[in-house]
């Protein structure tokens, strides 16, 4: 007979499924958690005991949580929100927020908002570990499940239970290397040249290269690289041309210049994405607020 019942749950048990769930690891498990490889193993003893489930088998040299066990995480991370919010319950205060908030934000997003953001957070709420994931094209179920509790896009999903705003809006621009050419005046010389951008795993293209192509802009690429930062090196010391976000100007190396772009061109909005749950959450509506705060500064450097 099952000695436990659903008063031996607490919120550490709940941390470890879902621990061993997103590792798929012990050993990984333990280190997030703070403790020994055995204590995680003692642990899950305890929660395979109050389940009635293995929760987690052998596959090759890790292992897999079962299907009870997926489900049952699903539920841990809405039980574990429950009770952050209810130790929320009076004034909230930053200073003794203890949590890992989860962002999914890819290249371009991340290193121009997220630093910054990082900084605020270890003075105003030092105990939250920002984690950063890439966000991809964002999905509905990354926030319906949890993965993250923030996605920073030019996409929000669309959804009912999905809320949105929009951070800023970027212009595109026309890097290259003015020691080797001149900027790229006129739509001649922006189509003869040859061009370096960014593709992304399962080729999926930028925005701005997919609105041109549909639009009959068609530009000879000469290099393909996937994330924003591999465009600079192509860059230095060639003639080639990289239309990029504008934001990138303040992040790209000393010698690099950029332009207009001389043919029309779609503006990039960002925007911040969270589900519904998070809504009247005071803590993570604090969060949203000091992103925001920090916009002004990202887009206006000189100024900061």
């Amino acid at each position: 007979m099952n000695k436990f019942d659903h008063s031996d749950l607490n919120g550490r048990l709940l941390q470890l499924l879902l621990a061993v769930v997103e590792t798929g690891s012990i050993t990984a498990a333990a280190s997030r958690m703070g403790v020994t490889q055995s204590a995680v193993s003692h642990l899950l003893d305890k929660l395979r005991a109050i389940t009635g489930d293995p929760l987690f088998v052998k596959s090759g040299r890790g292992i897999q949580a079962t299907a009870h066990a997926q489900a049952l995480a699903l539920r841990a991370r809405d039980l574990l929100g429950e009770l952050e919010r209810f130790t929320q319950a009076g004034a909230f205060d930053p200073l003794h927020w203890n949590t890992r908030f989860t962002v999914a934000a890819n290249e371009f997003q991340r290193d121009v908002l997220l630093p910054e953001l990082m900084q605020r957070l270890r003075v105003k709420a030092p105990g939250v570990v920002l984690q950063v994931i890439p966000s991809g094209i964002p999905s509905l179920e990354m926030l319906r499940q949890q993965q993250c509790q923030l996605v920073i896009s030019p996409r929000p999903p669309d959804g009912a239970d999905i809320m949105q705003k929009r951070l800023f809006e970027d212009r595109y621009r026309v890097f290259y290397d003015p020691a080797q050419r001149a900027a790229p005046q006129t739509k001649a010389e922006y189509l003869a040249a040859r061009h370096v951008t960014v593709v992304y795993e399962g080729g999926r293209a930028l925005d701005v290269d997919q609105w041109m192509t549909t639009r009959g802009v068609r530009r000879n690429f000469a290099v393909l690289v996937q994330g924003f930062s591999g465009l600079a090196p192509f860059l230095q010391g060639s003639a080639l041309l990289a239309t990029a976000p504008g934001l990138l100007q303040s992040r790209i190396p000393q010698g690099l210049a950029s332009a207009a772009v001389p043919v029309p061109c779609p503006k990039l909005p960002m925007f911040m994405v969270w589900h519904l749950r998070h809504q009247q959450d005071a803590a993570h509506r604090w969060l949203r607020q000091e992103l925001e705060a920090l916009v002004p500064a990202v887009l206006n450097p000189q100024r900061s």
